[in-house]
């Protein structure tokens, strides 16, 4: 079978950048969910140390400063995400730190914006540095510079931005955790019929069409930009797979090779998988 084959070699990537979004560090209300961040510490620290190669891209600084500060509604004006931002971002990476750590396993802070895109030096250098973190047994942990972007070099989303760092790194898999199970046929708030697609090979202006946003209250991405962050991916052979990110625990699922989300398997890249 097409799926069964191409979940199972899952287990045979070696470099793998994993993106949670707010809504799977954070209770509906914006507040931290320490238990689940702790969970998906352990599974990550486990994978690292089989041998693998992990990068961490996290959503979540604005989410961690809205509730220090007390806000409980998502921020509108761009001076006022950038100040969460910076409130959060310190208190994010030291709970990261602080649960790593305590597995013996390091962590590093590192922050982008679009130039590692726009510009060569700039990638070079992004390229060069998470290389040597890798080299150091080190798990990146990367989020966008919200903080100091603007219009002219923010990358917007941290779907996008997991993309652009699996292909900088030349990854050989991308796993997007969030709030929602896969791909559906339709969107599955609107539609009771809705099902997941398990596997896609290609992305049609029909899958394009199918992809629907959503987020809440805190996050910032979608399917769309899920299915934006694929089409990135896609360009350079590197399997996506789209899984809720609720349970932790799914990822080690997934790496056994079970059949869970939506996974993007490129049929111009790997040559053996035949669609039917």
């Amino acid at each position: 079978m097409i799926q069964k084959t191409a979940f199972e070699k899952i287990n045979e990537c070696r470099r793998i950048v994993v993106k949670v979004g707010t809504t799977t560090l954070s209770y509906p209300n914006g507040k931290l969910n320490f238990q689940r961040i702790d969970k998906l510490a352990k599974i990550l620290t486990e994978l690292q140390k089989s041998g693998r190669k992990i990068i961490l891209v996290s959503s979540g600084a604005i989410a961690v400063g809205s509730g220090k500060v007390g806000l409980t509604s998502k921020p509108v004006e761009l001076p006022e995400k950038q100040a969460l931002a910076a409130v959060g971002q310190a208190d994010l990476i030291k709970i990261y730190q602080k649960l790593f750590e305590s597995r013996n396993q390091f962590v590093a802070q590192v922050l982008l914006t679009r130039d590692i895109v726009t510009v060569a030096d700039r990638r070079t250098n992004a390229s060069n540095t998470l290389e040597a973190l890798m080299m150091m047994d080190v798990i990146p942990i990367i989020n966008e510079n919200d903080t100091v972007a603007v219009d002219e070099i923010v990358i917007g989303d941290n779907d996008t931005l997991s993309a652009h760092v699996a292909c900088l790194i030349k990854a050989d898999l991308l796993i997007l955790m969030s709030d929602i199970d896969g791909l559906f046929s339709a969107d599955p708030r609107i539609d009771p019929d809705a099902i997941i697609i398990p596997m896609i090979t290609e992305i049609t202006e029909k899958i394009e069409r199918t992809a629907s946003g959503s987020g809440s209250g805190f996050g910032t991405g979608g399917m769309l930009t899920k299915i934006s962050a694929a089409k990135l991916c896609s360009q350079e052979g590197i399997t996506v797979s789209i899984i809720n990110g609720t349970n932790p625990e799914i990822l080690n699922e997934i790496m056994a090779g079970k059949p869970i989300g939506t996974l993007f398997y490129w049929k111009t890249k790997h040559t053996e998988v035949k669609t039917e």
